[in-house]
């Protein structure tokens, strides 16, 4: 294999994709376009990654979609086919997301909140990927990890947890 396989899209499932996309659209400022409306949503952030100087590159940021759960497409049968449901309880695939310079993670876990998703955890440090993180979960169940860069010489506070 000459050039590995490229990650593209990522989707995650609800049982209603419009009122989803409006909680990320609010939630992070992703462009939220239907395609088609209620079926399936793909999520815009805009913008292009970032350089090590702050200047953006010639890389489009991911896009995330959001597929019905009732009928996941797409898929060769047009009625879809089971389960037919959000996932329940247990462990399942999380998003992980940079918080950019010009945000905040208070910020954006209370707007999370505040439209109904569950705060998984706050302020915990991991050191191996130099990260701050935080977590929330929408409310469809959906797990989404906020990454905070936490520099060349960091300063984690005190009541920081570690790993």
């Amino acid at each position: 294999m000459s050039y590995p396989n490229t990650l593209i899209f990522v989707d995650l499932t609800s049982d209603d994709p419009a009122a989803c996309a409006t909680f990320y659209e609010e939630v992070f400022g992703w462009q939220n376009d239907p395609r088609p409306y209620g079926v399936f949503h793909r999520m815009v952030p805009g913008g292009n990654a970032l350089n090590p100087d702050g200047s953006e590159s010639q890389i489009g940021n991911f896009h995330i979609g959001i597929h019905n759960a009732a009928n996941a497409r797409p898929h060769p049968d047009p009625d879809g086919v089971e389960p037919r449901v959000v996932a329940g309880p247990g462990r399942k695939a999380r998003i992980w997301v940079l918080v950019s310079a010009d945000d905040s993670e208070e910020r954006i876990l209370a707007a999370a909140q505040e439209r109904g998703a569950e705060i998984l955890w706050r302020d915990h440090y991991w050191k191996e990927f130099n990260g701050l993180n935080h977590a929330f979960r929408d409310p469809w169940g959906n797990e989404i990890v906020l990454w905070v860069k936490a520099g060349s010489l960091p300063e984690i506070p005190a009541h920081y947890t570690r790993e």
